[in-house]
C-alpha cells in the first residue's frame, strides 16, 4: 500500500510538473504598423509587421519589427504604452531602428510586472518616427 502510494504521488508531482512548465509557456503578441492606425493619422502608404515573444519565466519581451516604404529614413521606433488604440502615450521600451525607410529591428528587454500587466491587457503599441511624421508614421497595438 506504501509503494502505490508513493507512486500516485510521484506521478501527481510529474503531472505538477507539467501543469507548471505549460503555465509558463512562451506568449506571442502581432502588431501590424499602418498610417491610419497613427493617432492623428497620416498619408504615408508605409507598412510593418511585428512579432513579440514575451517569456513569462524570465519575463523577456523579444521583438522582430519589419518595416518598408516610409517617407524618409527612420529616427525612432518604440513600444508606448500604457494606452488603448486610438490614445497616445509615452515611451515604455525603446528600439534601435536601421536609419532607412525599410529595415527590420530586433531586440529584447526584460519587461517589469507591471509593463508584463499592460502588454496583457492590450494596451501597449508599437510605431516608427521620421522627420516627416515626428510623431510616428506607422502604428500597431500588439495583440496576442
Amino acid at each position: 500500500m506504501m509503494r502505490r502510494l508513493v507512486a500516485l504521488s510521484a506521478v501527481a508531482a510529474v503531472a505538477m510538473i507539467g501543469i507548471s512548465a505549460s503555465a509558463q509557456q512562451a506568449v506571442t503578441y502581432k502588431a501590424h504598423l499602418t498610417a491610419k492606425d497613427e493617432v492623428p493619422p497620416n498619408a504615408s502608404t508605409a507598412t510593418g509587421d511585428g512579432t513579440f515573444v514575451l517569456n513569462p519565466a524570465t519575463k523577456e519581451l523579444t521583438w522582430d519589427v519589419k518595416f518598408s516604404g516610409l517617407s524618409g529614413p527612420a529616427t525612432a521606433a518604440h513600444i508606448h504604452g500604457p494606452a488603448a488604440a486610438g490614445a497616445n502615450a509615452g515611451v515604455a521600451v525603446p528600439f534601435d531602428p536601421p536609419k532607412a525607410a525599410s529595415g527590420e529591428i530586433k531586440g529584447s528587454k526584460v519587461l517589469t510586472d507591471a509593463q508584463i500587466a499592460d502588454l496583457q491587457a492590450g494596451k501597449y503599441y508599437a510605431n516608427v518616427h521620421t522627420d516627416a511624421n515626428k510623431g510616428g508614421e506607422i502604428r500597431g497595438q500588439l495583440m496576442p
